[in-house]
């Protein structure tokens, strides 16, 4: 993770720097101070690129002399509008833009929100090359340390911590979404979940023999087609009252999902290492909790599974009996994440009665063809629990948006031959068919919902976000226990 140190904001002695620069107001002293330095080369630079401080708009300046190597200047908009969220999205474009070097600043020029600057550059700076044998020669990925300048210094500091445990639980989600699945099967999963017994979390995972025991059907059918052995994985932290119910945090971790027997096209097929993006959001949530000793009960569940053929795979047509006792005719071995999610959900509530429960899936198609990539799907029992949640979202670009539910859509579910059947009737209303069967296995307990299936991974990086997994859910979930669960 990168390094990050908190500095008055005086000017550097050259090397890399990045500058943010609000839109509409006239230099800051520091802008002034670094410009006289290279004798007005940052003000010749603005005017000859048309640079006005707009948001997301960068104007790189090799060796403008004072001893600087570069000077990037960052747009960010309006000075009135720049907010926590923004705050990363800048830090984040600043990192990127000064990945060649090892070392760089980041002036905020008067600006607020160091730590979320610092939050933001840590995670601009993300790249994952575990399995390069020679690192790149264009040093595209060298920074390493990067020191904030900032008005407040000491303010920063102290808020860092919070912030530094959010972007190691981002970056633990990033690093699980990006391993392939010949590494990253169930059982290796679990094993890396029980080294944040470091951070104070209890960790306890339940085997195949477990598992049976509790009557997961729905889940252990998904898992019969696949030689790696299954598992769930629990994970609590007690930072609230000793009687305080928990939240619970429950995710999706289909390793890898070929369909099935119901197997999917080739093309893509590769992309289906990353269907376990949900149980690695969870994981992340949960590290980052503990991080920041957060003040909170707070359970997260996550169901472990490989979907794949063999002999004894699942098959179209057969019927499967959930921990809670509702049998499921299984018409498309594909829509498997619901049979996980199905088993998991009951578990956490009868288990642990939690104040309200919310689980995060890879878990159709469809939300990517309702909402593409910029929303993930909400779906709810609660109104209250629901704005929470998109609040949430809005505040930390983890944004989401609610989609219908309703007694209407159970009729597409309705099976000949058990309590439900696994998939709708053709491909009108996917996400929301889902959704309502994940319903009948939370009771009363109000509960979310997200599906993250085009928000988890990203094939081109945007502005404030890299190319790849995404991390998406921790800032969204860790900002709404922080707002609505934790005190002032």
């Amino acid at each position: 993770m990168l390094q990050i140190t908190f500095s008055p904001e005086n000017l550097p002695q050259g090397g890399a720097l990045a500058l943010l620069v609000a839109e509409g107001q006239a230099p800051s002293a520091f802008f002034k101070a670094v410009d006289d330095a290279t004798q007005g080369a940052l003000a010749r630079a603005a005017k000859a690129d048309d640079f006005s401080g707009k948001e997301g708009v960068v104007t790189t300046i090799l060796a403008p002399g004072a001893g600087f190597e570069r000077i990037v200047l960052v747009g960010v908009g309006k000075a009135d509008a720049f907010g926590p969220k923004e705050a990363e999205k800048a830090g984040s474009l600043a990192a990127s833009a000064l990945s060649r070097s090892e070392k760089a600043n980041i002036a905020l020029g008067g600006l607020p929100h160091a730590a979320h600057v610092a939050l933001g550059a840590t995670l601009g700076a993300y790249h994952f090359s575990l399995y390069r044998s020679v690192p790149a020669e264009d040093k595209k990925h060298a920074l390493a340390s990067v020191v904030v300048l900032s008005a407040d210094p000491a303010k920063a500091e102290a808020a860092w911590p919070a912030q530094a445990a959010v972007a190691r639980g981002v970056i633990l989600t990033r690093d699980l979404v990006t391993e392939p699945a010949n590494v990253l099967n169930p059982i290796e999963f679990a094993e890396r979940i029980t080294t944040l017994r470091s951070l104070g979390l209890e960790v306890e995972v339940l085997d195949r023999a477990a598992m049976e025991k509790l009557g997961f059907g729905a889940l252990l059918g998904v898992a019969q087609g696949s030689d790696n052995e299954p598992r769930t994985v629990i994970m609590r932290w007690n930072g609230g009252k000793k009687d305080e119910a928990p939240l619970a945090f429950i995710g999706k971790g289909v390793t890898f999902d070929c369909g099935g027997i119901s197997i999917k096209p080739a093309a893509g097929m590769e992309e289906m290492k990353g269907d376990m993006a949900g149980a690695a959001a969870v994981t992340g949530l949960m590290a980052a909790l503990a991080g920041r000793k957060a003040q909170v009960n707070a359970v997260g569940i996550v169901g472990l599974v490989e979907n794949m053929v063999s002999g004894n795979a699942q098959r179209p047509g057969d019927v499967v009996r959930s921990a809670s006792g509702q049998t499921i005719e299984v018409l498309n071995t594909d829509a498997e994440g619901r049979l996980v999610l199905a088993d998991v959900l009951w578990y956490a509530r009868e288990r642990f009665a939690p104040k309200l429960m919310v689980n995060l899936a890879t878990l159709t198609g469809a939300i990517v063809v309702s909402l593409g990539h910029e929303y993930a799907g909400l779906f709810s029992n609660n109104d209250e629990l629901a704005t929470a949640l998109t609040q949430a979202g809005a505040a930390t670009g983890d944004k989401l948006w609610r989609m219908p539910m309703g007694k209407e859509y159970d009729a597409l579910i309705k099976s000949d031959i058990a309590d439900m059947k696994n998939i709708g009737g053709g491909r009108a209303g996917g996400s929301i068919t889902a959704a309502q069967f994940l319903k009948r296995f939370v009771g009363e307990t109000p509960w979310a919902h997200l599906d993250i299936a085009g928000t988890a991974w990203l094939d081109k990086g945007k502005y404030g976000q890299p190319k790849g997994a995404t991390g998406f859910g921790v800032r969204l979930l860790n900002d709404f226990v922080r707002t609505q669960h934790e005190k002032a």
